[in-house]
């Protein structure tokens, strides 16, 4: 008989990086003792790690509104929305980030993933579900979940989408689903190509805007708003652990399609509504996105400069002004010895590999923030300069002990 615990082993290589000392991951932060920084195993770094890109969830007014909440309507929910969990304070942060993305309804979640999850309702078998190589797991976990198979067309590659709706059945549903700012790259999703060929072809096209939302457009609404493109967006997800500087997502489209994944979505029926803290924070953490544009400025100015530093000192670096600055390394193990080379140099980095990335591209993500000071910005390009150096990956360069 057969035990399902056997699977249960890591590979080799996991012994391999640990006994190294490269391990990159469940690194354990003691404190935050300030905008950008970190304190783990007694040492202060720079988090150059973090989606929380506005900096918001360590400002003060959102953790006295996060507070208030607490006092008032205690630490949970108690039960689901659909059943006895839902709190007046749900209903005015829907409401609030209904205006906010100009959406005639939103859907609160428990987290950005459920969120995603919850698009399993609208997908039924024989459906064509296609979407970008690259986007996140939870979007494909929505497609295992409504049941279909999700054809994934190469990254920002129109004509591979397009040959994959022109080889679906005449009468299947049609839906394409991207990021709009991709969370492994920076890079944005080809929003124009994707309406031109959902018009083309009559699909829904559904963003993920888990990265864009709060950061990119002149109000801050997201990669659509970057593009002029709003309406060619039929559902919009977000989640606030990243410019909202708390947990949560929500989900945002047409009342009936809102309506329908409120009473079908098994991830937002089966699960604790959002904690009332979190909901609190989310909408003051929303008023300052609205009221000081100056975060997302900052954020641009350091993704700027910190990705025109690298690619300076000779990393494949393609630099932008969007927050992630993906560093590509190829190699697993050089990876996580660029990772530890930069914890040693005193910056925190996230080390990406397969199935986070595809296999073979392994990475560096450096994540910018309106936290980050001059000074902070100066020590993760020095960090990259010395770790560069001392394992050879920069050109002309010798390899330093």
């Amino acid at each position: 008989m057969a035990d399902v615990f056997a699977r249960c082993r890591m590979p080799d290589t996991y012994d391999l990086v640990r006994d190294l000392g490269v391990y990159p991951y469940y690194r354990a932060v003691r404190e935050r003792p300030g905008g950008g920084e970190v304190v783990i195993d007694g040492r202060v770094l720079v988090q150059a790690g973090s989606n929380d890109y506005l900096g918001l969830s360590g400002d003060e007014r959102v953790k006295r509104a996060a507070t208030a909440a607490v006092r008032r309507l205690g630490t949970g929910s108690g039960g689901s929305r659909l059943s006895n969990g839902s709190l007046a304070l749900h209903e005015e942060l829907e409401e609030r980030l209904a205006a906010f993305l100009r959406r005639p309804a939103v859907m609160v979640t428990s987290a950005g993933y459920l969120a995603n999850l919850s698009l399993a309702a609208l997908m039924a078998p024989g459906d064509a579900v296609l979407g970008d190589r690259l986007v996140h797991a939870c979007l494909i976990d929505a497609a295992r979940l409504g049941g279909v198979r999700l054809r994934r067309y190469r990254h920002n590659d129109l004509e591979h989408l397009e040959r994959l709706l022109e080889a679906t059945a005449p009468d299947a549903g049609r839906l394409i689903i991207t990021e709009g700012m991709f969370s492994t790259s920076g890079a944005l999703c080809d929003l124009p190509g994707l309406a031109k060929l959902a018009r083309a072809y009559g699909a829904r096209v559904v963003m993920d805007s888990a990265h864009d939302a709060g950061l990119l457009g002149e109000d801050g609404r997201g990669a659509a708003e970057h593009h002029g493109l709003e309406d060619a967006v039929d559902v919009q997800t977000l989640t606030f652990s990243k410019a909202l500087g708390t947990i949560g997502g929500a989900v945002a489209g047409p009342r009936e399609v809102i309506a329908y994944l409120r009473h079908y979505a098994r991830p937002m029926v089966f699960t604790a509504a959002l904690s009332p803290p979190c909901a609190a924070a989310a909408l003051a953490a929303l008023e300052i996105v609205a009221a000081e544009p100056e975060r997302r400025a900052r954020v641009r100015a350091a993704a700027a400069r910190v990705g025109g530093e690298l690619a300076a000192l000779g990393y494949a670096v393609v630099p932008s002004d969007r927050p992630v600055v993906a560093v590509p390394v190829g190699d697993d193990l050089l990876c996580f010895r660029l990772w530890r080379e930069l914890f040693d140099e005193g910056v925190f980095t996230t080390a990406m590999i397969a199935p986070g990335v595809p296999a073979g591209q392994a990475l560096i993500r450096v994540s910018l923030t309106a936290a980050h000071t001059g000074r902070q910005l100066d020590r993760i390009g020095a960090a990259f300069a010395v770790a560069g150096r001392r394992l050879g990956l920069l050109p002309d360069s010798r390899r330093l002990p």
